[in-house]
């Protein structure tokens, strides 16, 4: 399979605004959509229901259930009794609620598999701009749902260097993410509000954001330090072939030096530059494993949002950071 997109009623489950997905299918959006938009064009105006569980010969299996998506009857995935479903549209209205304005519009929306996964990526009305320079940066919130039990309901702050699509991904020390989590458990109405008052502080995070933004495009580390700070995030291995850590780091510092945006004068050779050097390595050329040059696209965007390149992304953040305040 070439890729994971769901289908309802033979139409891609995929909505997005922007340039031509990796996998060419989809319903492409004019503008930025407002949720019940999204909803329809991504064709995810789908629910699921639980339903009990029986043997082959008729007996109820006691404390499990079926996730059901109701339009197409498939089983998406077994629970436990305490799982409670979040159906699509409480996604959109759960974003939609950080906004009061409605001022908040999606760029891109879609299912997996038979439905079981989907997500949102919202943008915020807000941007930074480095140093009141050309480098913008949009204020994203990207969504993730599951029908199958196999994650919670995960919202994360996804800002996106506009000159090069670069996802940055902001490793918080203290939470060890971005963002909040609700467990499908428990009383949804009460978390789906308590959540909102988190987001609520997205603007905090963002505002935080481009202040320390701004300091690492205001510090220049030396060639050694910068090969250091490469070398944390690629280390030679302790024993085997260094060819592919040695051959890594070198793209790392022509990215630095010639990468998308790293010509702006405000950013060049800065902390920020080595942060973005990375960021486009692990969503534009970091090598993939598929099939086809479609699969290989899924698993990247998989793995910079969800994944390790999230990881790494999120480690040369913070190594950024220290080397600009250690020095």
């Amino acid at each position: 399979m070439s890729h994971e997109l769901a289908t309802t009623n033979g139409r891609t489950a995929m909505a997005y605004f922007g340039e031509l997905p990796w996998h060419r299918l989809g319903t492409r959006l004019e503008e930025p959509a407002t949720a019940a938009e999204a909803i329809e064009a991504a064709s995810l105006d789908y629910k699921v229901c639980l339903c009990p569980l029986k043997t082959i010969y008729g007996e109820p299996v006691l404390g499990r259930r079926a996730v059901v998506r109701e339009d197409s009857r498939q089983v998406l995935g077994v629970v436990g009794d305490s799982y409670m479903p979040i159906q699509n549209r409480e996604c959109f209205n759960f974003l939609d609620g950080v906004v009061d304005d409605g001022g908040l519009r999606y760029h891109t929306a879609g299912a997996l598999g038979r439905g079981e996964r989907i997500w949102l990526l919202a943008k915020l009305p807000d941007t930074i701009r480095v140093k009141n320079s050309d480098d913008i940066t949009e204020q994203f919130l990207l969504l993730s749902n599951s029908h199958n039990g196999g994650s919670a309901l995960r919202v994360y702050f996804t800002p996106i260097r506009v000159v090069c699509a670069n996802t940055l991904a902001v490793a918080d020390r203290a939470s060890h993410g971005r963002g909040v989590a609700i467990r499908h458990a428990g009383d949804m109405n009460a978390k789906i509000a308590q959540a909102r008052e988190v987001l609520g502080l997205a603007k905090h995070f963002y505002d935080d954001l481009a202040d320390k933004i701004d300091y690492l495009a205001s510090y220049y580390p030396t060639p050694i330090q910068l090969e250091g700070y490469f070398k944390r995030l690629y280390p030679d291995p302790e024993a085997g072939n260094k060819t592919r850590a040695v051959n890594t780091r070198r793209k790392l510092l022509s990215l630095f030096e010639e990468g998308r945006g790293q010509d702006l004068p405000e950013i060049r050779h800065t902390a920020w530059a080595a942060v973005n050097a990375v960021t486009e390595h692990v969503d534009h050329h970091r090598p993939t494993r598929g099939r086809s040059p479609e699969e290989r696209a899924e698993q990247r965007l998989r793995s910079q949002w969800f994944g390790s390149g999230a990881r790494l992304k999120g480690r040369a953040w913070n190594l950024a950071l220290d080397l600009a305040n250690n020095n």
